[in-house]
């Protein structure tokens, strides 16, 4: 008997009257808000403006749900296309099946898209983001313990995650590891570190992503060996671990290859940022009325200043032509006569 253990939904379906409310779907909405918001402040704190990363977002987030879901169709194809099986599953991505690596690679095409559209490079807008898309990682992990899938090995640990049985998809009762768990506490850490890193290291040019990327796909390798689900084998490990190898030594090679050819951080990465800092600091309209104003004043106490001395010159003149004058005349009377002497 199992005295300790994590209870699975016994529905992943949540009625509001008439309106389902899919766990999974809700996980995956609350992440993309939280990377959203995170990767905002992030980008403004870097120099860029309000706005940028939602507007963005809105050609990445799409483009990210169709890669990831084509990600999972193709590897797991044999789960929509072979005999017994219906291919408009397929399209039912609220019942779960996001390949996380056809979801990031898909995202930075439409990121890609939205950033030339903007006018910013495409490395620093990866690396604001980054730490958000861990945490969106995260929660979007507990749509796996809605749906009761994508869960480990048979365990007795106390945080051993309980699964009811299904015998439609072949799904047996027990208690297994909540590996939807260990991802989503791994990727808790992977954004604290790639926060911490970002801000001692002031990681630029695309290294703050890669980080996130090569630490992610450590976890990833763990996990997906204590996997149970189905999944296809290439010399005797999964296909996801052998993804997970490939993407840790592309992103650890150009951490190092970036950080050689363009050390530190940018230091503008939005244009249109600075250009609007700049006509506030020096078009503003207040800024060019206290100008003028002073302007005014100064050119008026030089006028007065100028009158002042005018004044004072012509005094000086006429005081000279005065003392000129009497001079003058004093000259022209001669030397005068000596008074008469007392007899």
């Amino acid at each position: 008997m199992d005295l300790a253990y994590i209870p699975s939904p016994s529905s992943g379906v949540i009625y509001l009257g008439p309106i389902p409310l899919r766990g999974y779907a809700f996980c995956i909405i609350i992440g993309v808000f939280v990377a959203v918001w995170l990767g905002g402040r992030r980008w403004v704190a870097r120099g860029g403006q309000v706005g940028t990363v939602a507007d963005i977002a809105v050609w990445a987030v799409p483009f990210g749900l169709v890669g990831g879901r084509l990600y999972h169709v193709i590897t797991d194809y044999e789960l929509y296309f072979t005999d017994g099986r219906d291919w408009v599953d397929a399209f039912k991505i609220w019942e779960g099946g996001l390949g996380i690596w056809g979801a990031i690679a898909m995202g930075a095409l439409g990121a890609w898209i939205g950033c030339r559209r903007r006018g910013i490079p495409l490395p620093a807008y990866a690396d604001a983001v980054a730490p958000g898309i861990a945490f969106a990682q995260a929660i979007g992990r507990w749509g796996n313990w809605f749906n009761q899938e994508l869960y480990g090995k048979r365990t007795d640990v106390p945080w051993a995650l309980k699964i009811d049985a299904d015998p439609g998809i072949g799904r047996v009762a027990g208690t297994y590891h909540p590996t939807f768990l260990y991802e989503s506490l791994w990727c808790v850490g992977v954004a604290l570190l790639v926060i911490w890193a970002d801000r001692k290291f002031r990681l630029g040019h695309g290294r703050a992503f890669a980080l996130y990327v090569a630490a992610y796909t450590v976890g990833r390798f763990w996990w997906e060996a204590l996997r149970v689900d189905t999944a296809h084998h290439v010399l005797g490990m999964r296909l996801n671990q052998w993804t997970a190898v490939a993407v840790f030594l592309a992103a650890v090679v150009y951490f190092v290859i970036s950080a050689k050819k363009v050390p530190g951080r940018e230091e503008v990465v939005e244009p249109a940022a600075v250009a609007e800092a700049g006509e506030g600091e020096d078009g503003g309209e207040p800024a060019r009325g206290d100008s003028g104003e002073a302007e005014a004043k100064a050119k008026s106490g030089e006028a007065e200043a100028k009158a002042k001395s005018g004044e004072a010159e012509a005094k000086a003149k006429s005081g000279e032509a005065e003392a000129d004058g009497a001079a003058e005349a004093k000259a022209e009377a001669g030397p005068a006569e000596p008074a008469e002497q007392s007899k």
